[in-house]
């Protein structure tokens, strides 16, 4: 992940102007908020965190059905 300057914000902006973290998320895809100057919290619109989630979910079963049929002789030898 790519991080631009344009959508970090430090952790005491954020908590005293959360609406221009809401802002800087909402022209950027996300916000990025800094905690000793450091990367802690990314803040997106929850449509955006579902998609990530669900690409996550189809990978991890891409990988499962790739090592079932790699290993599916030893895998039905185990079940016996």
């Amino acid at each position: 992940m790519q991080i631009k300057t344009n959508n970090l914000v430090s952790i005491t902006e954020a908590n005293q102007n959360f609406s221009k973290v809401t802002e800087l998320a909402e022209e950027n895809g996300t916000a990025i908020i800094l905690e000793d100057n450091m990367p802690k919290y990314v803040l997106m619109e929850y449509s955006q965190f579902e998609q990530m989630e669900n690409a996550t979910n189809e990978y991890i079963e891409s990988i499962a059905k790739k090592v079932l049929a790699k290993n599916l002789e030893a895998f039905k030898e185990l079940a016996k």
